[in-house]
């Protein structure tokens, strides 16, 4: 009696509502776990950085007394500008390079495919697994990028032992994973239409004149795009840096990036109030870089769709 009242009142939904209650049923489990494993964490985060908490006594209210502590810290001022030297190293050096990458790999020549799938490996491996790996190419006396050196007369460098050394080679080992930005270029190079390069070579443009004037302006939306996702990522490393230096973010902190002293304050020191005052420090820098992207980025991501007006 009951599942037949239920289904007469069912029945006298209409279709609107009824697709709309089939909407929310649909993403209801998504917007618990939104809700109970991201939201949540983020506001509770936001109220413990104005506390005092080391997950051993209840938190105590100290107001702006972290963000103090965290201003006038020497090592947040070190983990950021290691930071920011990696992201402004690493992120146009792997956008320039999986860039060329994709325009050799967008070439119709016999094993393309096996080519493409060389090139994409390398990022579809563990961060853990590809920093044990370089962790031994890199080794000073015997590694294999050394060896290699020494063996056409060059310099061997300390790398990851040599404090001058040791942020170029993470970024070597960040532009080696960088395979995903690869495809990304890639698929937005296979979208432009053929069309657009023969009248190119109908007006006499030659390989530089086609990449100038037809590539380049089509694809600064998919370049836009890897440019605030890489920038986001790369404020975020972690995983990688962290194998590398064993945690220690040496020589001489000279690879400590904020992520790896959020880390140590969190799990090393339990000062979990510092901690999320960090964390929320970080997410205000990272903000900020994307909101000046965005505001610039009509001065050269040029879409397609777009209509200019008229005079």
């Amino acid at each position: 009696m009951a599942s037949s009242k239920l289904a007469d009142r069912l029945a006298s939904i209409s279709p609107t509502k009824r697709d709309a209650l089939s909407f929310y049923l649909f993403i209801a489990p998504w917007m618990l776990g939104f809700l109970a494993f991201t939201l949540g964490p983020i506001v509770a985060s936001l109220g413990l950085s104005f506390t005092q908490y080391d997950m051993m006594l209840p938190p105590k209210y100290v107001g702006l007394q972290q963000y103090q502590r965290l201003f006038a810290d020497p090592l947040f001022y070190t983990s950021l500008s290691n930071t920011l030297y990696i992201v402004a190293l690493a992120v146009p050096t792997s956008m320039l390079s999986s860039f060329l990458i994709a325009l050799l790999l967008n070439q119709k020549v016999r094993g393309m495919a096996a080519y493409r799938t060389a090139y994409y490996i390398p990022s579809i491996v563990p961060a853990v697994a590809s920093a044990a790996l370089w962790m031994y190419l890199l080794q000073p006396q015997w590694g294999v990028v050394n060896g290699l050196l020494r063996s056409v007369g060059l310099p061997a460098p300390g790398w990851l032992a040599a404090r001058a050394w040791a942020k170029p080679a993470i970024v070597l080992v960040m532009v080696w994973g960088s395979g995903g930005t690869m495809i990304i270029y890639l698929a937005g190079l296979q979208d432009i239409p053929e069309a657009l390069y023969e009248a190119a070579e109908i007006d006499g443009a030659g390989r530089w004149g086609k990449l100038r004037h037809v590539t380049l302006p089509l694809m600064t939306p998919t370049i836009f795009f890897t440019l605030v996702m890489s920038i986001i990522g790369t404020f975020q490393v972690f995983a990688v840096i962290f194998v590398l230096t064993d945690g220690m973010g040496g020589p001489v902190n000279s690879t400590l990036v904020y992520l790896i002293y959020i880390y140590r304050n969190a799990f090393v020191f339990f000062k979990m109030g510092y901690t999320s005052a960090m964390a929320w420090v970080l997410f205000v820098i990272i903000l900020a870089l994307t909101l000046i992207q965005f505001r610039t980025a009509p001065l050269w991501v040029y879409y397609e769709a777009e209509r200019r007006p008229t005079r």
